[in-house]
């Protein structure tokens, strides 16, 4: 196993008082393997992410607790010197908006570059040359002029891949992508999903993917986390989760998703209304009491106003956190 997160408590204190970003989450990673996060906006994705590559900002938040285990070491109590020679060297991490993530004022090739520099020791000439084959590796055109370009003379796809080549520019054994695709055209996402696939098969590299997007999700991913409020409440393979969907929320993400060819106009099948999840996520600083999901659930009972479900395992490999 390369990577395993125990019992992981991510918190930041506020004046409103303490918010459980993370809140108990648990899960494993193995070498060439895909986990995909999933969940609405404010669920704790990126904040697991953040909490592997301690990129939490302290104050206000911490890791209260649990455990990160990576090849056998448990980083999150690493020294912050021994953290920065693991954080993109063998854990990469691909943000979700690139234009705000890359430097303005640097050019793509010193940015890609400067990860040879600090954890390769190349010279200045050699980490340009091996920028410029890590651009042609992703498949950007023309990478010996695009190494000299900066951000903003680049597409919106162009620049994810810059970034995909800067997080894979050291063969990192886990790359973390927090919502990769995010405003790219449908297109450009499928060029950016086929890339990593093959960057996967290529080097071996286990990836956590994390997004709100369950297309994307069944098309790259080997297992899915299902986050809602800071915990995890359903965990299963891809396959299992999209045909035996158990979790009232899970239930509803998919059945959110319009599906091509139903309902679309054809008069031979009616048009189905899509399902809606009443309500809006729950603010972190004032979660209900017992299962933090009942006042949105159609199929609430008594005992989940009162009491959270444990995290069981209801069937070989799918864990589920729900009384009904």
């Amino acid at each position: 196993m390369l990577l395993s997160v125990e019992h992981l408590k991510t918190y930041f204190h506020t004046p409103r008082g303490i918010i459980k970003a993370v809140d108990d989450v648990s899960f494993s990673l193995n070498a060439g393997e895909v986990l995909g996060i999933v969940g609405e906006s404010g669920c704790g994705k990126s904040v697991t992410s953040q909490s592997i590559m301690r990129l939490i900002p302290e104050p206000p938040g911490k890791i209260e607790g649990g455990r990160i285990l990576f090849d056998g070491r448990d980083i999150a109590t690493l020294p912050l010197k021994e953290m920065k020679s693991i954080r993109g060297n063998r854990i990469s991490m691909i943000f979700q908006e690139p234009m705000t993530s890359l430097n303005p004022l640097r050019t793509i090739g010193w940015q890609i570059g400067e990860m040879f520099r600090l954890h390769r020791n190349a010279s200045k000439k050699q980490s340009l040359e091996m920028a410029g084959d890590m651009l042609a590796k992703v498949q950007i055109p023309e990478p010996a002029k695009r190494i000299k370009s900066f951000p903003h003379q680049l597409s919106g796809g162009m620049r994810q891949r810059a970034m995909i080549a800067m997080a894979l520019s050291c063969d990192p054994e886990i790359l973390i992508a927090d919502e990769p695709t995010t405003a790219l055209d449908v297109t450009v996402q499928a060029q950016i999903l086929d890339l990593m696939k093959r960057l996967k098969k290529d080097f071996n590299t286990a990836i956590l993917m994390i997004t709100h997007d369950l297309g994307v999700i069944a098309d790259i991913a080997d297992r899915v986390m299902v986050m809602y409020a800071g915990k995890t409440v359903e965990s299963a393979s891809t396959l299992e989760i999209f045909e035996n969907p158990c979790h009232p929320y899970t239930q509803g993400l998919l059945g959110s998703v319009p599906v091509l060819g139903k309902g679309t106009g054809n008069t031979r099948t009616p048009r189905k209304r899509l399902q809606v999840i009443k309500g809006m996520v729950p603010s972190l600083s004032d979660l209900p009491q017992g299962c933090f999901f009942y006042p949105r659930c159609d199929q609430a009972r008594d005992i989940c106003k009162t009491k959270m479900p444990p995290f069981t395992e209801r069937d070989r490999g799918h864990w589920v956190r729900c009384w009904h």
